[in-house]
């Protein structure tokens, strides 16, 4: 007969708690952590930095509020070991972007980081999805596909999961419409050659083009749609000179994407992927609207898209294949 101390205290379940390992506690990592933590996006946490007392500090700082998150544990080291076993590793480690700096001049030195760190990464998790934050994302991603030789659904970025909010709060401002119910992408580079989606946005179910009056008396015409892109694109600049770098908003994205993966949500999400014919781009990674869920990327949706887009979003493809292939990818 089961004694009644083995009733009360089940025996520990064979299933094993979620982990996400972020590889970086820079600004950039420490507010992913922090994100996926409040959020609960994982049952475990670990950060891994080279730093050691401030990779130790920021993840201490972190587990000290774990009481007050769905989270169980947040630890770091600059042990990759830690890495061990991790469902899910996101990736923000790499050069600073510097105030006037594009994210494309940051390519050559992050690149050689990647060939260092990458190949750790898949010794101790081969089979974790891997989502890279580091800029520029849509080249990094695009290394380490090719020097991992893991599946495309495994090795994804963060793309323009960032800029689609920017957009959607852009709108939402000028709407006095909840972001929740704007539904709008930007596909493409996430950089100056990104291309918003215009032709396919929507709010609520009403096309963008026959909303009409916003509350500052204008319509979305060639020349607000023109202003609220140049703001999606400038935004980062503008914060990188204020601040000197931005964290917050992308780690709130990396933990919504963490989310639609760890969770099985099968969300569409704009992250940075190895594209094949789509809409006539093959062999290069860049965001475009995907599905997204517990195996990583998977099928790439084909909004409908008016020529200038399309130009835009073969232009953006040809930008960073020319850096990958510069780089010698």
């Amino acid at each position: 007969m089961e004694s009644k101390a083995q009733t009360l205290y089940p025996s520990k379940s064979s299933g094993r708690p979620s982990k996400i390992a972020i590889i970086g506690a820079g600004a950039v990592g420490t507010a992913v952590a922090y994100a996926c933590a409040m959020r609960g996006d994982a049952r475990s946490i670990v950060l891994q930095d080279i730093n050691k007392p401030k990779v130790e500090a920021e993840a201490l700082d972190i587990a000290h509020g774990i009481q007050f998150t769905p989270c169980g544990s947040v630890e770091g080291s600059d042990d990759v070991e830690i890495v061990r076993g991790a469902d899910l590793i996101i990736v923000t480690a790499g050069a600073k972007q510097q105030p006037g700096q594009s994210r494309l001049e940051l390519a050559g030195s992050t690149v050689n980081l990647m060939k260092k760190i990458v190949p750790n990464l898949v010794g101790v998790a081969p089979d974790a999805r891997f989502m890279f934050i580091t800029n520029p994302v849509d080249v990094v991603t695009y290394v380490a596909l090719k020097l991992t030789g893991l599946p495309r659904n495994q090795v994804f970025g963060s793309g323009t999961v960032l800029d689609t909010s920017r957009l959607r709060y852009l709108v939402s401002r000028e709407t006095g419409v909840a972001t929740q119910n704007i539904h709008a992408y930007v596909a493409g580079e996430h950089g100056d050659s990104e291309v918003a989606l215009w032709s396919s946005a929507e709010i609520g179910n009403v096309p963008l083009s026959q909303w009409g009056p916003t509350l500052s008396g204008r319509v979305f015409d060639a020349e607000l749609r023109k202003s609220i892109a140049t703001d999606v694109v400038q935004s980062a600049y503008k914060i990188i000179e204020g601040k000197g770098a931005t964290n917050y908003a992308i780690g709130l994205s990396a933990s919504n994407i963490a989310g639609a993966v760890l969770r099985d949500e099968q969300r569409v999400l704009t992250v940075s992927t190895l594209l094949e014919d789509w809409e006539g781009i093959s062999d290069v990674c860049m965001a475009a609207p995907t599905l997204v869920g517990r195996d990583g990327a998977g099928r790439v949706l084909n909004p409908p898209l008016t020529l200038n887009e399309r130009d835009g979003l073969t232009a953006s493809a040809e930008r960073l294949r020319k850096v990958a292939r510069d780089l010698g990818f």
